[in-house]
């Protein structure tokens, strides 16, 4: 591909680009670049985590950038996952990247990296004290949406460094591309100053969509960032969010009685599942129906589908069956490799017992 080209395919996964121009230089000089995202292990693994994080990825490696996938397992233990127990956040790990092998990522260019194995170095921790030496307290604290936190939160001590480690990785992993969600973009616009005060180097941001829960929004007094990360779908709420190895039951009954007002399209959960998922994954999304409901339609863009929502063409209970029917199509590989295979069906048994912990 030329630069341009590799240029609009990960403006694809963008929602937003800070370095837009200083990308387009290392595209143009075709310079191997590396971009990274970090998860912490915190239970079950939603789609947004799952089938949103392959699609994007693989759009990524297809324009040309290896991923390195950081396993954050130490982030997990600061910030009080799974109770605080470490032993557990591995396993929670290991369990999410046997979920990233069976939906159909790129793993050939994809690096699993653990955080525990960072932590050996002695470098990586002065970069942390760097970082916290040239950060103040209150900086620090308008970060902590990276968390699932918020300002207002009583906070431990360990969930300041947090922040600090996270800056670091970026520079111990050599990522070019800070690829994460949008609300991961404070922490990565603090690597991003510090990177030259520090004189290392300032990192590309490509901040990918926030994907909803299916739950009914509430809050509309807030700027684009901060309604993202409200309405991003969250594990803590089981029902609004659909899982990787959720049953065919669960993902229609969830569904089923998902938000998705006739005619509406934005903060339409429904709709988004097939914008950013279904669309990526099919070449024509078809909806069966009664003759006297209009007989069955098919559309083979989402501009297509969309249109026909708005004009009350395409009625949302339609709409939902088709949607729960694709979701469970790109759900089976993962529920099969988690019943076929004995180490992948033990790690998701012991997920399964686990308390979430906010």
């Amino acid at each position: 591909m030329t630069p341009e080209e590799r240029l609009a395919l990960i403006k694809e996964v963008g929602e937003e680009i800070i370095g837009e121009e200083q990308l387009m230089q290392k595209l143009t000089e075709n310079k191997p670049l590396i971009a990274y995202d970090g998860f912490e292990p915190s239970g079950r693994i939603h789609i947004a985590q799952g089938l949103l994080r392959a699609i994007n990825v693989n759009k990524m490696t297809k324009a040309g950038v290896k991923f390195k996938m950081l396993v954050a397992d130490w982030h997990g233990w600061a910030n009080n996952k799974m109770g605080g127990d470490l032993e557990k956040i591995k396993i929670v790990g290991n369990y999410f990247i046997e979920v990233w092998k069976s939906c159909g990522m790129d793993l050939d260019n994809v690096e699993f990296v653990w955080a525990s194995d960072l932590l050996n170095n002695r470098e990586y921790w002065k970069t942390v004290m760097q970082i916290a030496r040239h950060s103040t307290l209150n900086r620090i604290l308008r970060t902590t949406q990276i968390m699932g936190r918020s300002e207002s939160d009583t906070l431990h001590a360990s969930q300041i460094f947090y922040p600090c480690m996270q800056a670091a990785d970026i520079f111990h992993l050599k990522a070019d591309i800070c690829q994460l969600g949008m609300d991961q973009r404070k922490v990565n616009v603090l690597a991003r100053e510090l990177g030259e005060k520090l004189h290392l180097y300032k990192p590309i941001i490509v901040s990918h969509h926030m994907l909803m829960g299916l739950k009914e929004p509430v809050s509309k007094e807030k700027n684009a960032q901060e309604r993202a990360i409200e309405l991003k779908m969250s594990k803590s709420q089981p029902d609004t969010a659909i899982f990787m190895t959720d049953s065919v039951e669960e993902v229609n009954r969830k569904i089923k009685k998902a938000f998705c007002p006739q005619g509406i399209t934005t903060d339409n959960p429904i709709l988004e599942y097939c914008k950013y998922i279904i669309f990526e994954r099919i070449a024509k999304f078809e909806i069966e129906r009664p003759e006297k409901f209009g007989g069955n339609i098919a559309f083979n863009a989402y501009e297509e589908l969309e249109s026909s929502f708005v004009s009350g063409d395409l009625h949302p209970g339609d709409l939902k069956g088709a949607v729960a029917k694709y979701v469970n199509q790109l759900l089976e590989p993962t529920r099969h490799h988690f019943q076929e295979n004995a180490d992948a069906k033990r790690l998701k048994e012991q997920v399964n017992s686990f308390s979430v912990t906010r």
